[in-house]
């Protein structure tokens, strides 16, 4: 039974006629705002330390912290933390008009008792950064994938998302966690904490009966929608075609109406540089095998050890040669050391002139940082003589004038700051850098290096900056002196037959359940090479090898996860594996997804679609078919961006997620949706008259009856001639 409340003891009335309650009443009790106003209505004031004492605010749990979404009381001011890799500042774009805006864009989050306190801060940011990250709203707990029980909500979809997202973001994932930036330098999933808390309450708050609708990292809002639709609807940067340069991401980023999603860092399926090993692996292998040599004993030599270049020199040890790659940041380089995914750091070039003609002589298997730029090896491997075998690159040449590429003879520092304070000086010097490493490169080849552009954007970079790059024979799709590695590795040999990037993760997060995927897969491939044409045995034995020493490398970084390149029958197979071992109680709920560097997902005339030549690699019909398609064939959520690994307003592609929960249901929508998840892509390559895609699409229609695709005609040449 209450208490009833004694006037002057428990309370006064104010002369307003209103109960106020009296100081002693809520001291014991334990009330207090602890805002340390001046003037406390109650009396506080001179028995703010006695409150201190009696009052002990109790800690809100993961759940509750999610839960609560934006905060209504606002949390300290937060330290800026310099050990952590962030961010560099982005330039000065906006015009005083346009900054009051962005503040006004910001500000509306946040009820406006707390806007006097924050306009300054966000203020602060802007001009710091070119950027309103709102850093004191960043989480206190910890960010990485928990077990996907551990997650508050009504719907298990929704649950899996936000253990997603929250990989997405863990400081051993994230390139700049602190600002939201998965990898490639601007690839965010999404623009300030305050949409991460505000989509991380919608996830907790929803049922199976809502969509989650995401405007380029903006939540806005939950939808009725139905069971089979998506739980979450995202697009990234989806601009009006005209407004797609460099200079307008730049913008309408730093007003915080649209962001850069990269490709599966706006999409929730990032896994760690893993993803990119694998891919990276298989196309070195198949770099080796075009040029006729073995990896063992021969050098490839490349560039960037970030969120997805990183994986280059695990994947050089993998397929088994020596690998040098230059990277000039040294925090990147050290964490990329301590993870395992390279054996040593030279920072002299005598050193790892040296260095590498020892590995060289000893056919070793060895991967090695240079510290500095790559222009300074292949001028110097030039010089000394030293035979580079293959060759490549694959800094964030999409994003050249703010971090994705560093001009030789200035300092990472230097560079930074001229990024920022004079962006002009800083373009001329990434262009004169460009012709340099486009030169040294020619020198090379000129020597038997075979060298591809690693689609990003490399040699569309290097020709606008005047370098020698192009074909002096141009031809519809061969403009440049090099290949994409998409037209003659990854394209022919694995996409036109539909192998591409298909990724696991376990909700879970225990590493039992990983190696027992891992099994599974292992024998669902086994199986079906017995059976499998002669034409896709190479690429199914490649698999075989890579999931048999998946656990043997290492590859786990964040979720426990998994990748391999398998076509629609075998992501299917497996798949189904999956769902009935998750029935049977074997092992918990699997999210499936995929890369969209993939046979379907994305439109990239310079490299996912570098290997069509009907003239129609500059639409994007497919990616948007695709991500349409996904969707009511039963994906948990797709995704459809601008931007991604080549550049904003150079690629539009699309992902999707699926969660696997051992449902009849679950088993309907894997072979629904990952069926044309790839087939889609592979028509649409057989339609432009690739060999490889013609034999796989006939080989779809002859296991599906439902399915009727339109077939090229082949004209002979003869005739045209």
């Amino acid at each position: 039974m209450k208490k009833e409340l004694i006037e002057g003891e428990d309370y006064y009335l104010s002369p307003q006629g209103f109960r106020v309650f009296t100081a002693k009443y809520l001291l014991d009790r334990g009330f207090c705002c602890m805002s340390g106003c001046k003037h406390c209505p109650y009396g506080f004031s001179k028995l703010i330390d006695q409150i201190k004492k009696k009052t002990k605010p109790r800690t809100m749990t993961f759940q509750e912290e999610i839960l609560q979404g934006i905060p209504a009381t606002l949390p300290p001011k937060a330290l800026y933390d310099a050990t952590i890799n962030h961010a560099p500042k982005r330039k000065e774009i906006l015009t005083a008009e346009e900054k009051t805006l962005a503040l006004r864009n910001a500000l509306r989050y946040f009820e406006p008792q707390h806007h006097e306190t924050l306009i300054p801060e966000f203020k602060e940011e802007l001009e710091n950064y070119g950027r309103i990250y709102m850093y004191r709203f960043r989480p206190k707990y910890r960010m990485y994938a928990r077990d996907i029980n551990e997650y508050p909500g009504k719907s298990l979809q929704a649950k899996a998302i936000q253990m997603m997202i929250q990989n997405n973001l863990d400081y051993a994932v994230a390139q700049h966690p602190h600002e939201l930036i998965t990898y490639g330098g601007n690839g965010g999933v999404f623009s300030n904490w305050a949409q991460y808390l505000l989509t991380m309450k919608y996830l907790a708050e929803m049922t199976d009966e809502q969509t989650l609708v995401m405007y380029s990292g903006h939540p806005m809002g939950l939808f009725p929608s139905h069971k089979n639709a998506p739980r979450v609807v995202v697009t990234n940067g989806m601009m009006i075609p005209n407004y797609s340069k460099p200079d307008d991401w730049e913008k309408f980023n730093a007003l915080g109406v649209t962001q850069y999603g990269q490709m599966t860092a706006g999409s929730y399926m990032y896994i760690g540089p893993q993803g990119i090993v694998h891919g990276t692996t298989i196309t070195v292998l198949n770099g080796f095998r075009k040029i006729g040599k073995e990896p063992k004993g021969n050098l490839f030599v490349t560039s960037g050890l970030g969120g997805m270049s990183g994986a280059q020199p695990k994947a050089g040890t993998i397929a088994g040669c020596i690998t040098v790659c230059a990277e000039v940041n040294p925090k990147i380089t050290k964490i990329r050391h301590s993870q395992g995914w390279i054996h040593e750091i030279i920072e002299d070039l005598d050193q790892l002139v040296d260095r590498v003609r020892k590995a060289q002589a000893a056919k070793e298997v060895v991967s090695i940082a240079y510290l500095g730029n790559v222009v300074d090896i292949w001028e110097k491997f030039d010089q000394e003589n030293i035979h580079i075998d293959l060759g490549s690159d694959q800094t964030s040449l999409h994003n050249p004038w703010a971090g994705g590429y560093y001009p030789v003879g200035v300092s990472f520092e230097e560079a930074n700051k001229m990024m920022a304070e004079e962006p002009d000086l800083f373009k001329g010097k990434v262009q004169e850098t460009l012709r340099r490493h486009a030169a040294a490169i020619n020198k090379h080849t000129a020597k038997g290096t075979y060298f591809f552009d690693y689609g990003n954007a490399f040699l569309l970079e290097a020709s606008r900056a005047g370098a020698d790059v192009m074909n002096p024979n141009a031809t519809l799709g061969r403009e440049f002196k090099y290949p994409s590695y998409v037209q003659d590795i990854m394209g022919p040999m694995c996409f036109d037959y539909g192998f591409g990037p298909f990724r696991w993760v376990c909700a879970s997060n225990n590493p039992e359940d990983l190696k027992k995927t891992d099994d599974i897969a292992c024998e669902v491939l086994e199986e079906m090479i017995k059976t499998s044409p002669a034409e896709i045995q190479q690429q199914m034995k490649d698999n075989i090898q890579w999931i048999r020493g998946a656990q043997e490398n290492k590859l786990v970084v964040g979720s426990q996860a998994r990748i391999l390149y398998a076509d629609a029958e075998g992501r299917a197979n497996i798949a189904k594996a999956f769902n009935d071992a998750i029935a049977a109680g074997k092992i918990g709920p699997v999210v499936l997804g995929r890369d969209h560097h993939d046979v379907s997902g994305t439109d990239s005339p310079y490299r996912e679609t570098s290997n069509i030549y009907d003239g129609s690699r500059f639409t994007a019909d497919m990616a948007i078919h695709n991500v349409i398609g996904d969707s009511f064939r039963g994906a948990t959520w797709v995704s459809i961006h601008n931007g991604g690994g080549v550049g904003w307003g150079e690629v539009i592609n699309g992902g999707f997620g699926m969660l696997l929960d051992g449902t009849l249901e679950a088993e309907q929508r894997l072979k629904s949706m990952l069926f044309w998840d790839v087939n889609n892509g592979i028509s649409r390559r057989s339609w432009a008259r690739n060999e490889g895609a013609v034999f796989a699409i006939k080989r779809a229609m002859e296991a599906e009856p439902l399915l009727k695709v339109t077939l090229p005609n082949l004209v002979d040449d003869n005739l045209l001639n």
